[in-house]
């Protein structure tokens, strides 16, 4: 009997269930948790439904043992961005402009000819 068939069929198994189980962007689900879809993206479960939120700076998206960490530091306008994140600002990635999270997206509220985070709030400079 030749093993290689079996082999190949237990591997496709392997990932196509891994793929499996996890929320999408979209479906329903209780509370204010979060969850990494994938390295570059967070949903966040908001209103009764997953939402993304992009994690486009270098660390990415991480769960921790007790958390969800999703690196937002280079960030764009019309991204989503985090309840805890409403009203905060951010410099975009060219520090060219202040983003305002406002109803879950980042909206440019400034231009700026420099923007920079100073004791952990950004700041533009007109």
């Amino acid at each position: 009997m030749n093993r290689l068939p079996l082999a190949l069929l237990s591997l496709v198994g392997f990932f196509l269930l891994s793929g499996c189980g996890g929320p999408g962007s979209g479906d329903s689900c209780d509370g204010g948790d979060y969850v990494c879809q994938d390295d570059a993206q967070a949903l966040e479960c908001r209103n009764g439904v997953w939402r993304p939120l992009a994690c486009r700076g270098p660390l990415g998206c991480r769960e921790l043992a007790d958390s969800v960490r999703c690196d937002t530091s280079l960030n764009q306008e019309n991204d989503g961005c985090a309840t805890d994140a409403e009203g905060k600002g951010v410099c975009s990635p060219n520090s060219a402009a202040l983003l305002t999270c406002r109803q879950g997206v980042l909206v440019k509220t400034a231009d700026c000819s420099s923007c920079a985070v100073q004791d952990g709030q950004a700041v533009c400079q007109p």
